[in-house]
């Protein structure tokens, strides 16, 4: 197994790769075919609150789907206890998940799962849905700090709901882009409160709908009764 350490705006020590090095070395008994381990340390200066200016990003690699978990703390060896707790955890749930799959026991479906949820509303803005999803369901950051916009492009990757809420888990993000299989169309997959998920998906033929129904409607004003 491979580990690689770096560090932006902090000084990565020899004492802080060993204790790494002495910590990783569990990934295995979880994760025996992992070829790689990444650990990104960073400070941010512009955080203005001392208990969590220093990020630690933990990413395993191996034949399967990256698995990576973060976290913030004072201290880089705080913050990477914090993320190491984190991935284990994951890697616990990716190794549980392969033991659905060899038939110890049958998974809920995902549709299953969230059949219940209501159905997005389609006249109300994707980026406004998503924001007050998110202000419903996380407490509000009491820490004021500045905008910052990263950008990422990936791969569109055709795949089952199933398995794309399963690589939003390992991955650890709160929100998962990928391609339906079943339907083509161009979707997300989220996560609400506990074991609950939300599915939003982009398709024309919404848009298309809803402008012939106003041209209707106007075409309908203008005929005089």
């Amino acid at each position: 197994m491979d580990l690689q350490v770096s560090g932006r705006n902090v000084t990565v020590t020899d004492r802080f790769q060993e204790y790494a090095e002495t910590r990783v070395e569990k990934i295995e008994s979880l994760a025996p075919k992992v070829q790689r381990v990444e650990i990104k340390v960073a400070r941010d200066s512009h955080v203005r609150a001392a208990a969590s200016q220093v990020t630690v990003e933990i990413t395993v690699l191996g034949t399967g789907s990256a698995i990576r978990a973060e976290a913030r703390a004072a201290d880089k060896f705080s913050a990477f206890d914090l993320a190491f707790a984190k991935l284990m955890e994951r890697l616990r749930r990716a190794r549980d998940k392969q033991k659905v799959h060899h038939g110890r026991h049958a998974p809920t479906k995902v549709h299953d799962a969230t059949g219940a949820l209501p159905v997005a509303d389609t006249k109300a803005p994707l980026a406004q849905q998503v924001l007050e999803s998110q202000r419903e369901e996380e407490a509000a950051d009491a820490d004021e700090t500045p905008v910052e916009i990263r950008i990422k492009s990936f791969p569109a990757v055709t795949m089952s709901v199933d398995d794309a809420v399963d690589n939003m888990e390992l991955v650890g993000h709160p929100f998962y882009l990928f391609v339906d299989e079943a339907t083509g169309r161009h979707s997300v997959v989220y996560r609400r409160k506990g074991w609950s998920y939300g599915i939003i998906s982009l398709d024309e033929t919404v848009q298309r709908e809803e402008e012939k129904a106003v041209a209707g409607y106007r075409g309908a004003e203008r005929i005089p009764s």
